[in-house]
């Protein structure tokens, strides 16, 4: 079973393939496991809806990217925190989560997504 740490990179590497390479196809075929559960509402379920939403989302909105913030990792669960930068200035806070299967390979996900807002009651910032 791949170490935490190693679980950490291949996570960062699914997502940065996937999002900023905009390869949503060899990030599956390279880190996802025999299966992959999605719980995002707006992408379908399994392997081919994932490349088909992400590979429509490049297409649609080029120049698009995250930031990954920092990893966490315990058990086969890897959490993101990520700023997503789009075109027309809009940005995101994130938290993804990811359930890897025993060889370190990416099988399940969630995510939450928060609009940056315009204004702060402090000057802590999102990230």
């Amino acid at each position: 079973m791949p170490s935490l740490e190693e679980n950490k990179r291949n996570v960062i590497a699914f997502y940065e393939m996937m999002f900023n390479a905009c390869k949503p196809a060899e990030a599956i075929e390279t880190y996802a496991g025999d299966s992959y559960r999605q719980h995002n509402p707006h992408v379908g379920d399994g392997k081919a809806a994932f490349v088909a939403y992400f590979e429509r989302m490049a297409a649609e909105y080029p120049g698009k990217r995250v930031e990954i913030k920092r990893a966490f990792a315990e058990g086969d669960h890897v959490i993101l925190h990520c700023h997503q930068i789009w075109p027309e200035g809009l940005e995101y806070a994130g938290m993804d989560i990811f359930r890897l299967d025993e060889a370190g390979k990416v099988v399940e996900h969630w995510d939450v997504l928060q609009v940056l807002p315009d204004h702060s009651e402090n000057d802590n910032g999102m990230f």
